[in-house]
């Protein structure tokens, strides 16, 4: 027989087979203690991390010496539109707003009650129907002609594709893309339309890079949830910033105007007309080229 060892008083023996299994209840307890631990730290979990997002998806407070911009950066998912209600029977006009994205002045331009359409040649600073125009495509130093696709009126006047941004207005509705190709140059020709191409600034509400680094002042475009409006730079910005901006402002489709000191202006509510640029019909000694041309928004007539 197999002799058992002495023991202190103060040892226990447990008598039987050491290879046995330690009671099924400890196993138990333990399992039941790190199921109760597992439970609170999810519910610790989950309340921490619901007070994170009600914090993240609180909107920012007004503060004193922090002004904050005019105009939000715009949520894409964002219904509501910049320009306010206007009765059909208003007559149209161009709403002008202003505010600052990324530390860059901005104005907008919205037309109310108007059509847009384009023009080539000197505009007629009288006409009374003109409530917001600006120079469209870009023209060639070299022979003067339109750069880009351009159709006036159902007229196609250039064929090109060196730009890939269009803005294209057909049986009154406008449409602003970035395309190498679209159907709307065929379509505005046929159906008495206006097409024409220009830098491509915001595709599907992402930044597109263009080649040119200069600072300049700029102008665009754009259409932020089928709200189609211009906007300007208040001070000279480059390509990549200014369509940052407009990207941020919520623009999801827009395309370049040109910017610099070209002229343009634009008619408020109160038929005060505000200009931009310079009325600069003569550079130099030489008149502007004969293909100078406008975007061009007139009143709707009333009845």
């Amino acid at each position: 027989m197999k002799e058992e060892k002495e023991i202190r008083d103060d040892e226990i023996r447990v008598i039987g087979d050491s290879d046995k299994q330690q009671p099924k209840s400890n196993k138990w307890l333990l399992a039941v203690i790190i199921g109760i631990v597992a439970i609170v730290g999810v519910a610790v979990w989950r309340v921490v991390h619901s007070e994170c997002k009600s914090i993240e998806s609180e909107q920012i407070e007004p503060t004193y010496f922090e002004p904050q911009d005019s105009l939000q950066s715009a949520d894409h998912n964002q219904t509501t539109r910049f320009g306010r209600e206007v009765d059909a029977t208003t007559p149209g006009f161009c709403e002008i707003r202003d505010t600052i994205i990324n530390d860059i002045p901005l104005r907008l331009f919205i037309p109310h009650n108007a059509g847009m359409s384009l023009h080539v040649g000197r505009l007629n600073q009288q006409d009374s129907t003109i409530i917001y125009t600006a120079q469209a495509a870009d023209i060639r130093r070299d022979n003067g002609k339109i750069v880009g696709a351009f159709v006036l009126n159902g007229e196609p006047l250039a064929w090109g594709l060196s730009k890939k941004g269009f803005c294209a207005s057909i049986d009154g509705k406008v449409t602003v893309g970035v395309a190498d190709n679209s159907p709307l140059f065929e379509e505005a020709t046929e159906r008495g339309g206006y097409f024409f191409r220009q830098y491509p600034l915001v595709k599907d509400g992402v930044l597109i890079e263009n080649e040119p680094k200069n600072k300049s002042v700029r102008r665009a475009i754009c259409d932020r949830q089928d709200e189609i409006f211009m906007v300007e730079s208040l001070s000279k910005e480059s390509f990549h910033d200014f369509a940052q901006a407009l990207v941020d402002l919520g623009a999801e489709q827009a395309v370049y105007l040109v910017g610099s000191n070209a002229y343009g202006w634009a008619v408020d509510e109160q038929s005060e007309r505000h200009e931009f640029g310079e009325d600069n019909y003569y550079i130099g000694r030489h008149r502007m080229p004969a293909n100078t041309n406008y975007i061009v928004w007139r009143r709707k007539i009333v009845f």
